[in-house]
């Protein structure tokens, strides 16, 4: 898939011994504690689970996010566009 077509970044996920993550193609971080991370990112929702989650570098600017901690799982969500609602369907 050509980049410019689709208009969506790359993004990359690093899980180095199910202690270290390192994401790229991060837009912001929704929430964070000990247990969960839920990160927006170009591909949709990211949500990290595990115990003593911290993150350690998170930049706007170029779109990587380092968390570290006992990484349990990784969950995805594909991004999904606003539809406009239940009225507009029937303005259509």
């Amino acid at each position: 898939m050509d980049q410019q077509n689709t208009g969506v970044s790359r993004q990359n996920l690093m899980l180095e011994d199910k202690r270290f993550l390192s994401v790229s193609g991060v837009e912001d971080v929704a929430s964070f504690d000990e247990q969960t991370i839920v990160a927006q990112t170009v591909m949709g929702e990211l949500i990290v689970a595990g115990r003593e989650l911290k993150i350690n570098s998170f930049s706007t600017q170029t779109g990587d996010l380092s968390v570290e901690g006992d990484i349990v799982s990784l969950g995805f969500s594909e991004r999904v566009e606003p539809s406009g609602g239940f009225f507009s369907r029937f303005l259509r």
